[in-house]
């Protein structure tokens, strides 16, 4: 599904001449019911009103006709300006799969960065740019070889103010936090630093008392 198309469907204002209800935009299912074949669509409009006079009347009609229950929805494709009935074996058909607009631009606007970040790792070094390599190894949606490539990279951008963001990260993959956790070790030896093993506040090595909670290291 391409996102982009999407958001822009998704945007689009249309209404059920029936009702008058705005419909909703819904990912298509992956077959039609009359041929077995796809809509030819990722996203179908959709009326959703459970009081619109189309869904309310066709369920007698159904069942004086072929003595089973469902009813029809009033349906729209991308692009067409007239829409048609579509069966429905429920009320509850096509409600879980309403495309929700403001997930899909944040899911759209973490895409961009990785893309955009990714393409960076290449000067942040040079730079001094920390943030490419940090929020890539801080995403866990983004592409696992890039992540550990940016976790190395951490060492030679040399600057401390990834650790706090990293030790407060939930990692989903236990292999980026592995490979965080060794770059926050050779970043901290790098700096003739240390973490306190009971405040986690950043010390000198050499340090027998940690200036921050007092307690022997």
């Amino acid at each position: 599904m391409d996102i982009d198309r999407c958001i822009q469907l998704a945007s689009e204002v249309h209404h059920c001449p029936h009702c008058g209800t705005r419909l909703s935009c819904c990912e298509a299912p992956p077959f039609h019911i009359g041929d077995g074949l796809g809509w030819g669509s990722d996203v179908l409009f959709i009326c959703l009103n459970d009081e619109c006079s189309l869904f309310a009347r066709s369920w007698e009609e159904f069942e004086e006709r072929y003595g089973h229950s469902a009813s029809c929805r009033y349906m729209l494709l991308p692009g067409e300006k007239t829409g048609q009935a579509m069966m429905v074996g429920s009320a509850q058909a096509f409600t879980g799969s309403i495309i929700d607009i403001e997930g899909m631009k944040k899911q759209n606007q973490r895409y961009h960065n990785e893309v955009r970040f990714t393409k960076e790792l290449d000067t942040c070094v040079a730079d001094k740019n920390l943030q490419p390599a940090l929020c890539l190894v801080l995403d866990n949606c983004a592409d696992l070889p890039t992540r550990n490539r940016a976790c190395e990279l951490l060492v030679d951008l040399n600057n401390l103010e990834c650790i706090d963001p990293i030790r407060n990260h939930k990692f989903v993959h236990s292999e980026i936090e592995m490979a965080a956790n060794i770059a926050i070790k050779q970043l901290l030896e790098k700096n003739h630093l240390k973490e306190c093993p009971y405040c986690m506040e950043i010390i000198k090595a050499q340090a027998k008392v940690c200036k921050h909670c007092g307690k022997e290291v």
